[in-house]
C-alpha cells in the first residue's frame, strides 16, 4: 500500500472565523463545503498546491499545540506580514535558518502553530 496524498484537518469551535482567516492570510480558496443550509460542518480549502480541511467541533480545546502546519511560500516576509495583518499571532519573526531556509512561526486565531518557510535555493557553503 502506498500513501497517495495527505492533508491536515483542523478542528475549530468557530469554523467560519477560521475559514475566513485562511482565506485572507494565505489566499485559501474554498473547494468543498458540507453541512446544513444554515452552517458548514466541514470546509476544504486549496492553499497554493495543498489542501486544508477545517471541521466544526464544539468540544475542541480552545488552545494548545494539537497540530503544527508547515507552508512553503514564495516570500516568507510578505506572507508573515499578511498573516499578522489578518489577525494571526507572531511566535517568531522571519529569520534565516542554519540549514538554508527562511522561516517564521505564527499562530492562527485558534492557536494552531504554523511554520512559514521558503525552500533553500541550494546547499549552503
Amino acid at each position: 500500500m502506498a500513501v497517495r496524498s495527505l492533508f491536515p484537518i483542523l478542528l475549530s469551535r468557530d469554523l467560519p472565523r477560521l475559514v475566513s482567516f485562511y482565506e485572507h492570510a494565505l489566499h485559501g480558496q474554498v473547494t468543498y463545503r458540507f453541512g446544513s443550509a444554515d452552517e458548514d460542518d466541514y470546509v476544504s480549502l486549496t492553499v497554493g498546491g495543498a489542501s486544508l480541511g477545517i471541521g466544526r467541533d464544539a468540544q475542541t480545546p480552545p488552545a494548545g499545540d494539537r497540530i503544527a502546519l508547515w507552508f512553503y511560500v514564495d516570500d516568507v516576509d510578505a506572507v508573515y506580514e499578511r498573516w499578522v495583518t489578518a489577525g494571526g499571532d507572531s511566535v517568531q519573526a522571519p529569520a534565516d535558518m542554519p540549514w538554508g531556509e527562511r522561516v517564521a512561526q505564527v499562530r492562527d486565531p485558534d492557536g494552531n502553530l504554523v511554520n512559514l518557510g521558503a525552500e533553500a535555493s541550494g546547499v549552503p557553503d
